[in-house]
């Protein structure tokens, strides 16, 4: 299972770097049914584990120049509060027992995993659908959107904060549409922003006193890292957009998945 874990942080950042979003959907599910990680401290080592990988994403990107540093600040103000005040005083809050009906028994961690798994399939509809987004690159002056920007942020920056996501696929329509960047520059700022947001998000969880395995935690990540520049050497080779529509029912029917051994066979 250990072999089978690993190959997954690799997936987790091939597809991140072939996309740019969709693998950070794939590391609680690997943490929590490979590893058998809590699912509350999964999502604390997912937000490092995918802070950590975006990190090594963007670094390239912004050798490039395929990085818009005003839109990443901009989108990051309210996601970075967000995810901060998400991992550091409302996850502790939630109870552990949510309630209970008759002998059946909800508790946080169901209930992450349940709304992870709608998050899953949310996303993956988002890829499977391949809906044209305008290209802006011959654009610089449309208007820039920002009350729909910190919105989205805010938005993006909860979610990260409640399962550990990334939140890219959410990222990169709100970047091309509300922001009018081009579609590599969107990609590349994307990963800036999970990068900042996911780490500082895991700073919460250092203060609220989560137990971490750093040596595991460390390796796991750094097979992510080997991934994330595999998939982005695979993205100028390949049409990427070509890929993710088959990668996108992978995700839904992973989501599906998981709510059918969270709701049906784990209650």
């Amino acid at each position: 299972m250990e072999i089978i874990g690993y190959l997954g942080a690799l997936l987790v950042g091939l597809t991140l770097g072939m996309f740019g979003a969709g693998g950070s959907i794939l590391t609680l599910p690997v943490l929590v049914y490979l590893f058998g990680i809590d699912t509350s401290l999964a999502t604390a080592y997912s937000l490092f584990i995918v802070g950590a990988t975006a990190l090594a994403g963007a670094i390239p990107n912004m050798r490039r120049g395929t990085i818009s540093y005003r839109t990443a600040i901009i989108f990051s103000i309210p996601s970075l509060t967000a995810v901060y005040l998400t991992r550091a005083y409302l996850m502790p809050a939630i109870p552990e027992t949510l309630f209970s009906v008759n002998d059946t028994v909800i508790t946080k961690d169901i209930a992450l995993l349940i709304f992870f798994a709608l998050i899953m399939i949310f996303a993956a509809i988002s890829m499977i659908r391949h809906r044209k987004i305008p290209d802006h690159s011959h654009d610089p002056d449309s208007a820039f959107n920002y009350l729909m920007i910190l919105a989205e942020g805010s938005i993006v920056g909860v979610v990260t904060g409640l399962v550990g996501a990334g939140g890219g696929f959410l990222i990169i329509p709100a970047l091309v549409l509300f922001a009018r960047l081009p579609m590599k520059m969107a990609v590349g700022t994307s990963l800036l922003i999970i990068a900042i947001k996911s780490l500082l998000g895991f700073v919460g969880d250092i203060q609220s006193g989560q137990p971490i395995d750093w040596p595991f935690m460390l390796i796991f990540t750094g097979v992510t890292i080997v991934g994330i520049f595999i998939g982005s050497a695979l993205g100028r080779v390949f049409d990427a957009q070509k890929q993710k529509g088959a990668f996108g029912w992978f995700v839904f029917i992973m989501g599906v998945i998981i709510l059918i051994e969270e709701l049906i066979l784990g209650l």
